[in-house]
């Protein structure tokens, strides 16, 4: 198997600690917290069942219990991540995959390397986190992070109406867009608007609150004009390059594959920009959204989220108290509309109602960079083979990290040497926001430049990167 010619990187390595040390101890703290408090809720039920007919409900009791031992087991890890012990063994919840990553943290333990600590990135991700769940009668669906994306998207609505505001106007000048100058205008203002909804990652933004969040999501032209120079690569040409060459093949439809990131805002973009694609373009008829199959780090988005935010946006209520007018409401409720006819059209669908989907989609949660797709998951790689444009969303952690691997590349590798082995297997559109050390494809001197400049350019989530492989035996120096 493909192994990258630079290590990989640890928990010791620049911004590391701060993750470490910051960020995931955040996420638990939150955890317990919000466990605790439901716990609490339904103690106080229990009770008062109890004292009032003097009955009680073994269901409920249940849940308390287990809850409490839920809230048990993330004290545990939170207090084994932060003094450094060994990560512990997946143990056999019935989820998939669970073998594969042991055996990984079996060969990581014969290399000293299965400490919190020094393990590589890939590997000290959450996934202990769903067995806690896993593991339960009335836990077993839950997404302890579920509240967070509820809000969090609440509080994204002088966004939301301001985007559903833009594409209205968009509608309003569709007969220009024929024109391919105006088009191509049109299609780099939907996908900036689409990369830079990936700073809204609620793992990232953990402490920052909502009047903060809002300065990442401005999507007005003026705003994203400011931005550009914060494109580090940008591959919109050759993208559109590519677009344009896209000719109709017999038996297939020309189709979008789009790999989910964050739920709330970013799963918006993402949707808006699905939308501008088989709307005001000539050249897709579908678009198909893969999600992550159970809550992964935050704010990934489940199938649930997906549904959910289709439902929050067409409820009268879910922004309610946020001043917006009566056109601006009227033009998302419009777009809404639009959406789910084209879910009932099958022109937008989840990956996981397509064929054999609920197995394909595993890969997206496997302990794997995704050069190994087409050995570890063959059936989603020769689907995907067949896809006009795969466009995966990362910023750190889960996406990035199994995108270009866990690897220190130098950041002047090019970007399908990055890829591995899935460099050429489909035409592929990387949308990124800095939020981890690993960069590739950006010159050496620019890197440099912002070492002296903005020491944390790599993860502060301000710098991006737009970068694409087009699929096939190419001359990868030009990517």
């Amino acid at each position: 198997m493909y192994e990258a010619p630079y290590p990989p990187y640890d928990l010791q390595d620049k911004n590391g600690y701060e993750t470490l040390g910051k960020h995931w101890p955040a996420i638990l703290t939150n955890l317990v917290g919000h466990i605790n408090q439901l716990v609490d809720d339904i103690t106080v039920g229990f009770d008062k069942t109890r004292a009032n007919d003097g009955s009680s409900d073994p269901a409920a009791q249940l849940k308390i219990d287990e809850g409490k031992e839920i809230i048990s087991k993330a004290i545990r890890l939170k207090y084994r991540m932060e003094s450094d012990q060994e990560l512990e063994k997946i143990p056999e919840d019935g989820e998939f995959y669970v073998e594969e990553y042991n055996s990984e943290l079996e060969r990581l333990a014969q290399l000293g390397k299965n400490r919190w600590f020094v393990v590589p990135w890939l590997f000290a991700e959450f996934r202990l986190i769903r067995s806690f769940f896993k593991q339960t009668t009335h836990w077993v669906d839950f997404d302890p992070f579920r509240e967070q994306k509820v809000e969090a998207f609440r509080n994204s609505a002088a966004a939301v109406y301001q985007v559903a505001t833009m594409m209205h106007d968009m509608e309003c000048e569709k007969d220009r867009l024929v024109e391919p100058a105006r088009l191509l205008v049109v299609f780099k203002e939907m996908l900036q608007m689409c990369l830079w909804g990936n700073a809204t990652d609620l793992a990232f933004l953990i402490n920052l609150a909502p009047s903060d969040i809002e300065q990442f999501q401005k999507v007005e032209r003026d705003a994203q004009e400011a931005r550009k120079e914060f494109i580090l690569r940008n591959d919109e040409e050759l993208v559109w390059e590519h677009i344009n060459s896209l000719e109709p093949q017999a038996g297939l439809v020309p189709r979008c594959d789009l790999v989910l990131d964050n739920a709330g805002f970013e799963l918006f973009t993402d949707l808006v920009f699905a939308d501008s694609l088989v709307t005001h373009t000539p050249y897709f008829s579908k678009v198909v959204f893969h999600p992550k199959l159970f809550p992964w780090f935050v704010s990934d988005v489940t199938p649930a989220d997906f549904y959910r935010t289709i439902q929050s946006l067409s409820s009268p209520t879910f922004f309610n108290g946020t001043t917006t007018t009566a056109e601006s409401a009227h033009y998302l409720r419009n777009m809404v509309e639009r959406w789910e006819r084209y879910f009932k059209e099958g022109v937008f669908c989840l990956s996981t109602e397509l064929d054999d989907g609920y197995e394909k989609t595993q890969f997206w949660t496997g302990p794997w960079p995704y050069w190994y797709m087409e050995d570890k998951a063959n059936k989603l790689w020769r689907s995907l083979s067949e896809s006009s444009l795969v466009i995966i969303k990362s910023g750190s952690y889960v996406g990035c990290y199994r995108l270009t691997g866990d690897v220190k590349w130098p950041v002047s590798t090019p970007f399908a040497t990055a890829l591995g082995p899935l460099a050429g297997s489909f035409p592929l559109l990387s949308l990124r926001t800095n939020k981890s050390d690993i960069v590739a494809g950006v010159p050496q001197d620019v890197a440099v430049r912002l070492d002296e400049k903005d020491k944390r350019w790599r993860i502060n989530g301000k710098y991006a990167l737009i970068s694409f492989m087009p699929k096939g035996r190419v001359n990868k120096g030009r990517y």
